[in-house]
């Protein structure tokens, strides 16, 4: 954390990397996309699973709530589950036409002269898919998915040999600093999940609580939507229509008054 902190002053730009989640993150949470995703595991748990069409959605819950993911969680409990068939079934079958294209969020993306990464606990399929429909797809470096964080999985001959791993578990968050190479004290990490951004605080992140209106302790900065994503960061490079950089820069006093800070609890 001390060679972090020692980067952060010797550097001329305080951050050198976004790091973005990609569902209910780089799009509204209300598109019916993640309601969807819920009916479809809830089939998934039915149809391949065998469990009751009554029990189905709050096992569903349960399986989320301790193990992080409803497929982490058949694992664990000893489900050969395979992941390449359940996210073909869980996402394969999403109604992708209600997202649609961001012309706003594409231009606003690309005149940031940062690193751009996603990070997300969804499949490299999936991921592709929504920055596609987003017309995304050029605006990102890197994606760190399911499949980065779970290289062995394949290779597993029983079911708890290799646990999955996802956000917001710190092997997770480590796996994709390592991948991506990033500085955590140089890079702002987007998440609308609040424990995924209390992991990224807990590795020394800079922390975007996005799609709310009231700060966590461990988010240095909310959104209510990405779109205003510039209005966080102290200095970001914009490129300019004659090709050259532009600035936007401002002090902590203006920051505090386009975000304002509410007490957890309040």
């Amino acid at each position: 954390m001390d060679f972090c902190c020692k980067s952060l002053r010797d550097s001329a730009s305080p951050i050198d990397c976004l790091l973005f989640d990609l569902d209910d993150t780089l799009y509204h949470g209300k598109t019916g996309i993640a309601e969807a995703c819920k009916r479809n595991i809830d089939d998934f748990l039915v149809q391949k699973c065998g469990f009751g069409e009554t029990t189905a959605s709050s096992c569903r819950v349960e399986l989320f709530k301790k193990y992080g993911s409803t497929l982490a969680g058949l694992r664990a409990l000893g489900c050969n589950i395979d992941a390449d068939d359940y996210h073909s079934f869980v996402h394969g079958r999403l109604p992708y036409q209600l997202i649609q294209p961001d012309s706003q969020l594409r231009s606003l993306l690309r005149s940031i002269a940062l690193r751009k990464v996603i990070f997300t606990n969804s499949d490299r399929n999936h991921a592709i898919k929504v920055l596609d429909r987003l017309g995304l797809q050029d605006c990102f470096d890197q994606i760190i998915c399911f499949e980065t964080m779970n290289p062995n999985l394949p290779k597993s001959t029983r079911p708890d040999e290799f646990p999955v791993i996802l956000k917001p578990s710190l092997d997770a968050m480590k796996i994709a600093l390592d991948a991506a190479n990033i500085d955590p004290c140089r890079t702002l990490f987007f998440d609308d999940n609040v424990r995924n951004i209390a992991a990224g605080k807990t590795l020394g992140l800079k922390t975007v609580l996005v799609g709310k209106t009231m700060k966590t302790k461990e988010a240095d900065y909310v959104l209510e939507t990405v779109h205003n994503l510039a209005q966080v960061i102290p200095e970001i490079r914009l490129n300019g229509e004659d090709g050259g950089d532009q600035r936007i820069k401002r002090t902590g006093s203006e920051l505090d008054t386009i975000l304002p800070t509410t007490p957890v609890g309040a």
